[in-house]
């Protein structure tokens, strides 16, 4: 089934409803199911007839926007596939991606077009189209608003590609993550169900993947007015006067973006009721905060969601589930708690052996591998919402792997059991301390160390030898580096330092970019 297809289901039975609300020209913009269905019908017109065929590959630079959704839903019924990169990673990541997979034509806003003024990969790809105002040499998106509608959806099975994505490349060659529509039909019943989406609600989202999810179940996707690059540095008070103005009940969004309305909310000395459910994930969601977003949003269930680009969600656990035994474990080393996985996907924890390829094992063999509960290891897991490999099987090797057949995607996190059946992470297998004293988890001492008032946020690192914490103190207080010792005795610390910013990764500004910190 081509995904489109559930789109218009929604259109039948709901098509004035609005399927985005978002910000154009500095002002509001509702777009209903119905606008949204007729504008894509018309952009696959414009597709077709600048010569672009099923199977065909479009690079795609567009903020969160009706636009965006628009120009997918339009790749998507004509069997086309959009690809998406991280311009922000310069001109060498835009030129390997552009030769592992080249693509047919970009669509574009204005602002991403002058990229072709530095590489030459996006001034080869043979056809521009400029989803905004008419550019030089660029067929401007609006004459799609003369054609007839192309209302045929191709019909396309589990397997064809719908998205493809590239991990940044940091380490080697960028990884391209192919989302098939079986992939993406699958996702979105698994979300559905984890989010509680519900027709004719308002959600506020900064997270691409969950406005496709909304607009499959009828859900009104509320694109905030903020520069979403950068999610740790936006400005609240226009999100904030959306709030007010369309009163949506629930939002999904990174820790860091939640943060910033937490902001200024405390320093206006307000909050924010009528919101059902608060959901974040892209990024560790510490119990700090939980607590802090549930002063924020009082009445609101907090859900921290454990996935990956891989898998998303993998796990999922409401604070209110979160008991005093589970923090003072969290305080003490245990871990970060994730909760129970999501019934669709299997989860297991095997023997830590991150960086060794395990190809294909029979049942037996993968027995051997599972750790019982209370054991750390490996996090891997399967099932019908995880990614069964990479474009052209580049990085299979190191993160896939069979059981009798089955592909089974390896996170790259440590984690565990415990004897509820919940999963608690201990930070990435590659960041884990091996030295004369014993294994040291970066989770267990960065969540034990924000437990102290004063850290806002922490991070650990092995260098030369040495353990290294470092931490970034909250609201311009500085820690109690005695306080923080005292705490983590059992860590065995060898060194403790304070940083005014700890460095994040740039797409959720909440991950710690460990190897930036090394260079430090």
């Amino acid at each position: 089934m081509n995904i489109v297809e559930i789109l218009q289901r929604q259109v039948r039975e709901r098509p004035d409803v609005p399927a985005i609300i978002d910000m154009h020209g500095g002002r509001e913009r509702v777009t209903t199911f119905a606008e949204l269905e007729s504008a894509s019908a018309r952009g696959a017109s414009l597709l077709r007839e600048c010569g672009l065929v099923n199977g065909d590959t479009v690079l795609v630079f567009q903020p969160m926007s009706a636009e965006l959704y628009i120009a997918l839903m339009a790749l998507f019924r004509l069997g086309m596939t959009a690809m998406f990169l991280d311009p922000s990673t310069g001109r060498e990541h835009i030129e390997r991606c552009c030769s592992i997979r080249p693509p047919a034509a970009l669509v574009a806003s204005p602002k991403a077009h002058l990229l072709r003024l530095i590489s030459p990969a996006l001034r080869r790809i043979p056809r521009q189209i400029c989803l905004s105002r008419s550019m030089p040499w660029c067929i401007p998106w609006s004459r799609s608003r003369q054609l007839e509608p192309h209302l045929p959806i191709l019909p396309c099975d589990a397997e064809t590609p719908a998205l493809i994505t590239f991990t940044s490349g940091s380490t080697g060659l960028p990884k391209a993550a192919v989302r098939s529509h079986g992939f993406l039909l699958e996702q979105h019943r698994v979300l559905e169900l984890a989010i509680h989406l519900t027709p004719g609600a308002i959600d506020l989202t900064t997270l691409p993947v969950f406005v496709l999810a909304n607009l499959a179940s009828g859900v009104t996707s509320l694109i905030p007015d903020a520069d979403l690059r950068r999610p740790g540095a936006i400005e609240a008070a226009p999100v904030l006067r959306q709030i007010e103005r369309f009163s949506p009940t629930t939002v999904a969004a990174s820790p860091a973006f939640v943060e910033r309305i937490c902001d200024s909310c405390e320093t206006s000395c307000r909050t924010l009721t009528g919101f059902r459910y608060v959901f974040t994930g892209g990024a560790p969601v510490f119990p700090d905060h939980l607590e802090r977003f549930a002063v924020t949003f009082p009445g609101a269930e907090v859900v921290a969601v454990y996935g990956s680009t891989e898998a998303e969600p993998i796990a999922h656990i409401s604070r209110l589930a979160m008991n005093g035994d589970d923090l003072a474990a969290m305080k003490a080393g245990r871990g970060l708690l994730t909760g129970k996985p999501v019934a669709e996907i299997c989860v297991r924890v095997i023997v830590a052996c991150w960086g060794t390829p395990l190809g294909e094992l029979d049942g037996a063999g993968f027995s051997a591998l599972c750790l019982s509960a209370g054991l750390t290891g490996e996090v891997v897991v399967s099932g019908g919402h995880v990614l069964q490999g990479y474009l052209n099987g580049v990085g299979d090797d190191e993160t896939k792997f069979r059981v009798n057949g089955t592909v089974w995607h390896r996170t790259g996190d440590s984690g565990y059991f415990d004897d509820q059946g919940r999963l608690w992470l201990m930070g990435r297998s590659s960041a884990v301390i091996n030295d004369g004293r014993g294994q040291l988890y970066p989770f267990a001492v960065e969540c034990a160390a924000r437990q102290v008032p004063s850290v806002a946020r922490a991070a650990l690192i092995g260098k030369q030898g040495r353990r290294c914490l470092f931490v970034q103190p909250r609201g311009g207080i500085h820690p109690d580096m005695a306080e923080v010792r005292a705490s983590l005795a059992w860590a065995q610390l060898d060194e403790v330092r304070e940083l005014k910013e700890i460095p994040l990764d740039k797409r959720h500004n909440a991950k710690v970019d460990y190897n930036r910190l090394a260079r430090i």
